[in-house]
């Protein structure tokens, strides 16, 4: 039976690159689609869903999360990573559907309800939505087969400042918050992410595979992978996003090891995840190693039947 999943985002090209595996993958079945803001502003994030659902030819549920943080003021949206639409230079038309009027955090809780102990989470974004369901329902979490989270960073330092990966960074609070209540989580940060890289001719052969969403990926990925040239950091872009997506049904690729976490919640060290000694808390399975080939491999198979 296919695992039922929901994908918390902020569209995003990495993000368009996850959505589109979980809609590739045999072993998901992707019951809907929750935005947040961080690589946009939570608008164009839904926006930029539904149009990646109508462009794949599929439909399902698209519900509008949070438009800020927790408690911090907004952040810009990494405009010079992902484009100001999201998508790189692709102009990104008004789609055909429209979001359901039931907020992210109420969508994600009615579902945990219905499916409960079927349904995995996987936020690829801030924390925000996921800590709103929390405290909108305490048995939320419980509710949930398991959260696969891509954020955070254990060792390999952080990706928006030097301490801080970018989800954890825009809402630090948020991010706080779950890893101390949530349960049964996997966090697939930059401690794996980094070690995946895809260079320009992976998007090359995915769009000869897939001419149509393979070649969406290719174009989007084009400003991606000059913003990483740019700044000097891999010869490619990382996957992130579609790792934690990998890891959701292929767990075997991915090392763990359990931590009680914590995140720092202000001064210049905000967003930085830190392992916590000796701590009550339920621990987190936190990815420390991949077979990074393997990853990648098992993204393009799936994307690649994409027509």
């Amino acid at each position: 039976m296919a695992l039922k999943l929901i994908i918390d985002t902020d569209p995003g090209i990495d993000d368009a690159m996850a959505i589109l595996y979980a809609i590739a993958a045999p072993e998901i079945d992707l019951l809907g689609l929750t935005t947040v803001f961080g690589n946009v502003t939570t608008p164009k994030a839904t926006r930029n869903a539904l149009y990646l659902l109508e462009q794949a030819g599929i439909e399902i549920p698209v519900a509008e999360g949070l438009h800020r943080p927790r408690i911090l003021p907004p952040f810009p949206p990494t405009s010079a990573v992902h484009g100001a639409e999201g998508f790189g230079t692709l102009a990104v038309p008004t789609p055909q559907r429209r979001a359901l009027v039931e907020t992210a955090p109420e969508y994600l809780v009615r579902m945990a309800r219905a499916h409960q102990g079927e349904l995995l989470l996987c936020p690829i974004g801030p924390l925000t939505n996921i800590a709103a369901a929390m405290e909108l329902d305490p048995s939320f979490c419980s509710n949930l087969k398991g959260m696969v989270v891509m954020g955070g960073s254990l060792r390999a330092g952080g990706n928006i400042t030097p301490a801080a990966e970018a989800n954890f960074y825009h809402d630090p609070h948020a991010a706080d918050f779950v890893l101390r209540y949530g349960c049964n989580m996997t966090l697939v940060g930059l401690d794996v992410t980094n070690r995946v890289i895809c260079p320009r001719s992976f998007f090359v052969r995915l769009a000869s595979e897939s001419p149509k969403m393979g070649g969406l990926l290719h174009d989007m990925a084009e400003f991606y992978i000059d913003f990483y040239e740019t700044v000097g950091k891999f010869a490619g872009c990382g996957m992130h996003d579609p790792s934690a997506l990998v890891a959701c049904i292929a767990p075997e690729l991915f090392t763990t090891e359990p931590h009680a976490l914590r995140v720092t919640l202000s001064g210049d060290r905000s967003g930085e995840m830190i392992a916590v000694a000796n701590s009550t808390a339920r621990p987190v399975n936190v990815c420390t190693d991949v077979q990074a080939e393997a990853v990648k491999q098992n993204f393009f198979k799936n994307v690649a039947k994409l027509s």
